[in-house]
């Protein structure tokens, strides 16, 4: 399983951990570099220092490459970009924003650049501004999505630019990393199949709603204001979308849902937690070690890539 992603992050096999906010720590993202794939560390709205000791903690708990997912939303964004490079971090991942200004310094100091990518032309933007490689991320996402689904979104970006594609969104076994590839994506990103992981700390409730999701257990809300994100039914949701419905200004929204990731993932508040999961969630039914997910993804995706070629 060589692809130009295996080669550009120097990794075994081609599966790229998503840096979920709140989620993605050094017990989670060092699993997933042990067992041969790229783990990332979520950067969130965390301050610098904060963060610096998840990455000494991973550094620790692993002697493979890892990464830092980055919000560029975040105010202490700048400050990240320049803990990666003092921390000599293998790969930055970026979202929420634009990452061109960072993009010469994270190179120059030998850190890949990863954003995530919605549609056709950002992904063009990011290869023009010096982009190693791309997650082109499906609706199908847990978290904040975009419009086009997986399945549409990669081979246009495959097609358009040079650079490695990276798929995302509705991927949880070998099938979907099979698929991904007969698109012509070099590498898998998954968010909600490690978050049955069993070095995933999120609260035991939030785990055992995604082991027990059904295939139409997952809502977008805030498409009103053109901000979506997905989670799984939950009683917030409910609320935002009868919120939306009724014509709430994105003020409103915005205060109901302050700080409603961290209340699902610490403190299993299910009245106010936002349970974010993809809606490939209907596929995930048991808690496993980030290898035995990583292997089992891999072993699956070969013997369907051989059988059909």
């Amino acid at each position: 399983m060589k692809t130009r992603v295996t080669d550009l992050f120097h990794i075994q096999y081609p599966v790229i951990q998503g840096g979920m906010a709140w989620v993605a720590d050094a017990s989670l993202a060092a699993a997933v570099s042990n067992a041969g794939g790229l783990g990332l560390l979520a950067g969130a709205s965390h301050p610098a220092e904060e963060v610096r000791k998840q990455i000494l903690h991973a550094k620790e708990l692993t002697d493979k490459p890892f990464g830092l997912n980055i919000m560029l939303m975040s105010e202490h964004s700048a400050d990240l970009v320049q803990l990666a490079i003092e921390e000599h971090l293998s790969v930055v991942a970026t979202g929420a924003g634009n990452p061109a200004k960072y993009i010469p310094s994270l190179k120059e100091a030998g850190v890949k650049v990863l954003p995530v990518i919605p549609s056709v032309a950002i992904a063009k933007k990011m290869e023009k501004a010096g982009a190693d490689a791309v997650v082109a991320e499906g609706c199908e996402s847990g978290g904040h999505i975009g419009e086009m689904t997986t399945m549409a979104l990669v081979p246009q970006v495959v097609d358009a630019i040079s650079i490695p594609v990276i798929a995302a969104g509705g991927i949880a076994d070998g099938r979907g990393m099979a698929a991904s590839l007969m698109l012509g994506a070099e590498g898998v990103q998954m968010g909600t199949r490690f978050l049955a992981a069993k070095e995933c700390n999120i609260s035991r409730t939030y785990q055992q709603m995604v082991l027990d999701a059904s295939d139409s257990d997952s809502v977008v809300t805030g498409r009103t204001f053109g901000r979506g994100v997905r989670s799984l039914k939950s009683p917030l949701s409910k609320r935002l979308l009868e919120m939306e419905k009724n014509g709430a200004q994105f003020e409103e929204i915005e205060a109901l849902t302050m700080d409603s990731l961290r209340k699902a993932v610490q403190q299993e508040d299910l009245e106010n937690g936002s349970f974010m999961a993809g809606q490939i969630a209907g596929l995930v039914h048991q808690c496993q070690s980030a290898k035995e997910i990583v292997e089992e993804i891999v072993f699956q995706a070969e013997k369907l890539l051989k059988k059909y070629s």
